[in-house]
């Protein structure tokens, strides 16, 4: 797949903007603070249905602006289809082809995108929400089934914890509520568990393999899918796996009770990645971090185009500057030719042997993008 244009309109500081893209790599060049990275979220949210900087939607217009609209033509194998988000401060709206969607989620799929950026070392060094993340977008954007799974997770954590507040606090004496929202929060619960392993035993071998490239061999990378479930064990299938999810929960009453949420399930869950066999996060060195993030970038591209059977879209916001020589090669060699690669940078300077025979530069200076 690929993106032929992009069309944003009072967006952030575009004005008015339409840019027409190269199939294979585009560069994107410009001192800070001038709208590199504008665009490149106006893609990802469109892919994502999320922005990855901001999740109110009225930072996303123009300042003194009441709406705006992204618009974005892109190829598949099957065919042109064009996307399009209005934006106002009230919400959003989207439209696929033209014709509007119920809910802006329903975005999903149409679009596949990996973003890496220097933001992206949160995802080695920082807390469990960063990796729980990474996977569910990583799967969410394969699989709307799975989104849906989400949303409803939520919603059923959300009021479980409610109740919970409420016995704690006295307001309910309602203990038996429990074990109704036990059961559901349970059964959606272990479909999210299950798919996440599913998904994480093929990342794992895919950047490991980016892994020993980037680093000619002398490192493993190792992805666990870290379970808050007492006795857990991979063999488990989904009934099986539903029930101990129960028999947890139980075995927490008092505990959740006396914090007034819920304290296990898949959104207390972790990805443990390991280099060498040694915990990445506590010990890996700066460079050591690095090279996992970029290699499991490297792997979400792999990854998508199994599933979906093309690559997606790759958007490097700024990322060669803190690349050095050796993750600066492994990088191009991946995109060369055959991934809609789109770059951001201040200059060109490290990224000489990054152009092949077909590209295209363009100058950004505020909020305005010309080509050349």
């Amino acid at each position: 797949m690929h993106l032929e244009r992009v069309l944003c309109r009072n967006f952030r500081n575009f004005e008015e903007l339409m840019i027409d893209l190269n199939p294979n790599l585009n560069i994107f060049l410009g001192a800070n603070g001038q709208g590199k990275t504008n665009f490149l979220e106006s893609i990802y949210l469109m892919a994502t249905a999320n922005s990855h900087r901001s999740s109110i939607t009225s930072e996303m217009i123009s300042w003194d602006q009441e709406k705006a609209l992204v618009q974005l033509l892109l190829r598949r194998r099957e065919g042109k289809i064009k996307l399009a988000m209005r934006l106002e401060k009230s919400g959003r709206q989207v439209e696929i082809n033209d014709n509007p969607l119920d809910k802006v989620k329903e975005l999903l799929g149409y679009l596949n995108a990996v973003l890496f950026s220097p933001e992206d070392l949160k995802l080695i060094k920082e807390g469990p929400s960063h990796r729980r993340d990474f996977i569910d977008l990583e799967i969410s954007q394969v699989s709307r089934y799975y989104n849906h799974l989400l949303n409803k997770y939520d919603h059923i954590l959300k009021q479980r914890n409610n109740l919970l507040k409420s016995i704690r606090d006295g307001k309910s004496a309602d203990r038996e509520m429990l074990s109704v929202w036990d059961e559901q929060i349970a059964a959606v619960g272990s479909k999210i568990i299950l798919k996440r392993i599913e998904v994480i035993d093929k990342l794992k071998i895919l950047a490991r393999l980016s892994q020993r490239k980037i680093t000619e061999g002398r490192e493993n990378l190792e992805l666990e899918y870290d379970i808050s479930l007492n006795n857990f064990s991979k063999k488990l299938g989904e009934a099986e796996l539903r029930e101990l999810f129960i028999d947890s929960l139980i075995a927490k009453r008092d505990q959740e009770i006396s914090r007034g949420y819920t304290v296990i399930g898949p959104h207390r869950d972790d990805i443990i990645l390991k280099v060498n066999e040694m915990d990445l996060r506590k010990y890996g060195s700066q460079g050591q971090q690095r090279t996992a993030a970029l290699a499991l970038k490297l792997a979400e591209l792999e990854f998508m185009k199994s599933e979906t059977g093309e690559y997606p879209v790759l958007l490097l916001d700024d990322v060669f500057s803190e690349l050095d020589g050796l993750r600066r090669k492994a990088l191009i060699n991946i995109i060369a030719d055959k991934i809609q690669t789109i770059i951001t940078a201040t200059d060109g300077e490290n990224l000489s042997g990054l152009k092949n025979n077909s590209y295209n530069v363009y100058q950004v200076k505020n909020g305005r993008i010309k080509r050349g």
